[in-house]
């Protein structure tokens, strides 16, 4: 019997439980339908995602710490999983959350920032240690965490450290000798920068750590006045693992019923390129690698007719049209032309161009085509 068989009789099984079923027999199922889901996660479609989610999370609600944190483990380096017991197991105890907080990239800045403000210290400290730390949920450790959790994100290399979290990185450095210790020793803070990048108080800290840290900075403290972060951030152009990344994210998103108008709007708010490509790709219905040649085409006709299609308002098309991550950024006469294309065209001329692509498309996909036709 293959495996999607076996998961289809393992379904049935957790329907036929009950009240009176023996809790070790709950906590057998719940682990071998996590250990079954990591075998056939790179097969599953979204309806079979959707069922081992809806399984696993009532069977979550019936099982004891052990079984949960066993279930996080094995969840938690699959590029591809049920979105919403991901985020459930999570925001558990920390013997449960921790290698989804630190492995998981399911989990989106969004996860991670919510849980920074609403979990302990010990939740802080694992997300502080992932591989990969945005500058917004570095600003949110920034904020809200204690001594433990701001110390790993300042020694983690790969964690981003904006203007927001520096600002508060050094006022803390004037009361925590450690973190100003682990603050010198980041590379990309430029000791030497322009007066009025971050705020007065933090600035006279930064003074006096420079003082205090000469073999980093020679110049003389009076002198030493301000920190800016110096990684330029390349808006432009599409990268293959972030794509990877942001689609399985936008995917468990969609699975928690949470892809809609409202995080598209989060995606360009906070330059989130791939993930806002990614997510017209899962609400239109389209192949990611339709979208993908789209953006290496800078085909802005067929990325209008799809946010149209989708009832996309003015403000939002410029934003995700800003944001996305093209070949090479649109330039200011661009995105005038576009919108003013945009503008002119009805919901219902979008509707039936898409129709009709999506038509021609299904009955050209073995031979490869697959581009949707441009505005006249």
């Amino acid at each position: 019997m293959s495996e999607l068989n076996e998961g289809q009789r393992a379904f049935s099984t957790f329907r036929a439980l009950n009240e009176d079923v023996h809790s070790g027999e709950r906590e057998q199922l719940f682990r071998n339908m996590a250990q079954l889901f990591a075998y056939v996660s790179d097969r599953c479609d979204d309806e079979q995602v959707a069922q081992y989610d809806e399984v696993l999370c009532q069977l979550a609600e019936l099982v004891e710490v052990e079984a949960r944190a066993h279930v996080a483990k094995l969840l938690a380096p699959l590029a591809r999983a049920p979105g919403t017991v991901v985020v459930k197991l999570a925001n558990d105890d920390i013997e449960v959350a921790k290698p989804l907080l630190e492995f998981s990239n399911v989990l989106s800045d969004d996860d991670l920032i919510e849980i920074i403000a609403n979990h302990g210290e010990e939740h802080r400290t694992a997300i502080a240690s992932r591989r990969h730390v945005s500058e917004r949920v570095g600003e949110a450790i920034a904020e809200h965490g204690g001594t433990g959790s701001v110390i790993q994100l300042v020694r983690n290399p790969n964690a981003e450290l904006g203007q927001a979290a520096l600002d508060r990185l050094v006022e803390r450095a004037s009361k925590d000798p450690q973190i100003a210790d682990d603050l010198r020793g980041r590379a990309e803070i430029d000791w030497k920068s322009l007066r009025g990048e971050i705020d007065s108080v933090a600035g006279r800290v930064l003074e006096s750590l420079g003082q205090a840290h000469s073999p980093i900075d020679p110049v003389a403290a009076d002198k030493v006045n301000a920190v800016v972060y110096t990684r330029l951030r390349n808006r432009a152009g599409f990268n293959a693992n972030e794509w990877k990344v942001a689609y399985n994210q936008v995917k468990a998103l969609s699975d928690r019923k949470q892809l809609n108008d409202r995080a598209l709007a989060r995606f360009a708010r906070f330059g989130y390129g791939h993930h806002a490509a990614a997510a017209l790709s899962v609400m239109l219905k389209i192949a990611p690698e339709v979208l993908v040649k789209w953006l290496a085409m800078q085909d802005y006709a067929a990325i209008s007719v799809a946010l149209k299609t989708l009832g996309i308002n003015a403000d939002l098309f410029s934003g995700v049209i800003a944001t996305l991550p093209w070949r090479d950024l649109p330039s200011e006469a661009d995105k005038k032309n576009i919108l003013t294309r945009y503008n002119a065209l009805t919901h219902e001329e979008a509707r039936g161009i898409f129709d009709l692509w999506r038509n021609h498309a299904f009955r050209k996909r073995n031979a490869g085509e697959s581009h949707l036709s441009v505005i006249a």
